[in-house]
């Protein structure tokens, strides 16, 4: 029976807790980590910890007690993981160094699996949490600040990943990075409840990023919330984009992307809340475009795009494009700039609404022409418009607008 058990839970058998603090049988990190064999725990009480590099190289669970304090004193890469099942959590890490060759962190994990960052505060370092190679690897609610640099060529991003696959992110607050979260050549991966504000480029970035899903999250105040470059079969759900302006800033921009999906989301108070590049095969379902500058800017290289069932209100715009043609189905969404009229009470508009304004088309092509925005001049061009509605492309049009507002 007690060899069953052996092999059975192993772990809780053989493993050790050791103590790091003023008073404890240790007084480093580094002599514990030294003393431990894999799947033991290392407890390390408050303090102030200055240990350059600690690289781990064993299964531990590395426990802080009291928010102890590695700093990294503007120097090095603070802890570095080389093993799998490791669990980081408790800890206040501060002050790692920087190199944009070797992208050094504050806490990275190389080739690791079924391992977890969480509940742990970093504050002024490069990089926050950098996974290479990673595989079910879990980072949550962590709290990720730094402000160390006004541009994007001094900062790194918040949470990094490199080269991984079924990673779990969520519930973590990230400010002040390049990128709040960027995602390089990782598939499978789930992006959750995370807060992403006044990052100095993206809130998200994926790049070469298949078969991804974010949901619940909230990209607020970046410079522009999220990108999806050279993406295939991602899942949009239920974000909000909100407050990203600049002179070319994006609530989300596509670009390359195909085969996604994007619904139940809240684009408000952005320049442009979508901007489209070369989307092929995208479904935007049940979305609020509201109070925005742009709802929609659609490329002339995008097509076999379904916008449909969403809500345009109160933006500058609804949509602008750079083309001529128009292949993609814009099919039963509520325009609030809609004045048709519904006389067999089916809530839908008896007659088709066009989205392009000539207005739009004009500033597309002289963006100086902005400055007329709200003067005689716009509502001339309105009202010319609706009697020449041939002025505009003919197959920008919503043949179905919807009468009321849709709940998302």
């Amino acid at each position: 029976m007690f060899k069953l058990l052996l092999l059975v839970f192993p772990i809780f058998v053989f493993s050790t807790v050791l103590k790091v603090g003023k008073n404890e049988q240790f007084t480093t990190i580094k002599q514990a980590v030294s003393a431990a064999k894999s799947g033991d725990s290392i407890l390390v009480h408050r303090g102030i910890y200055k240990e350059g590099n600690i690289n781990i190289t064993k299964s531990l669970s590395l426990i802080g007690i009291g928010l102890p304090i590695l700093d990294g004193e503007m120097k090095y890469e603070i802890i570095s993981f080389r093993a799998n099942h490791i669990l980081m959590k408790g800890f206040k890490i501060i002050n790692s160094g920087e190199d944009e060759i070797a992208n050094i962190g504050a806490v990275r994990l190389y080739d690791s699996q079924f391992s977890t960052i969480e509940n742990n505060i970093f504050e002024n370092n490069y990089f926050g949490i950098y996974v290479q190679r990673g595989f079910r690897c879990l980072i949550q609610n962590n709290r990720i600040i730094s402000h160390r640099a006004s541009s994007q060529e001094g900062s790194g991003d918040g949470i990094h990943a490199w080269v991984s696959e079924e990673l779990w992110i969520k519930n973590n607050y990230i400010e002040g990075h390049k990128d709040g979260i960027y995602l390089e050549k990782v598939i499978k991966s789930y992006i959750y409840h995370n807060y992403s504000v006044k990052n100095l480029r993206y809130g998200l970035h994926f790049m070469f990023a298949d078969e991804n899903v974010y949901v619940n999250n909230t990209f607020d105040n970046n410079n522009a919330g999220v990108a999806v470059m050279y993406s295939n079969n991602i899942g949009m759900v239920g974000n909000n984009f909100i407050n990203n302006w600049g002179d070319a800033n994006y609530g989300l921009l596509l670009k390359d992307i195909s085969f996604s999906k994007i619904k139940h989301n809240r684009f408000h108070n952005n320049t442009t809340a979508i901007y489209l590049d070369g989307a092929t095969k995208i479904d935007l379902f049940s979305n609020d475009f509201e109070n925005n500058g742009w709802g929609m800017k659609i490329s002339s290289n995008c097509m076999e795009n379904k916008v449909t069932h969403n809500n345009f209100i109160n933006n500058v715009f609804d949509v602008g494009t750079s083309g001529t043609m128009n292949m993609n189905d814009f099919r039963k969404n509520y325009w609030d700039k809609y004045e048709g009229y519904d006389l067999d009470k089916n809530k839908i508009g008896d007659v088709p609404f066009h989205p392009l304004s000539l207005y739009a088309v004009l500033v597309e092509s002289n963006p100086s022409v902005m400055l007329l925005f709200r003067t005689f001049f716009v509502d001339l061009l309105d009202k010319t418009e609706k009697i020449i509605p041939s002025l505009t492309p003919e197959n920008f049009i919503d043949q179905e607008p919807l009468m009321k507002k849709i709940t998302i």
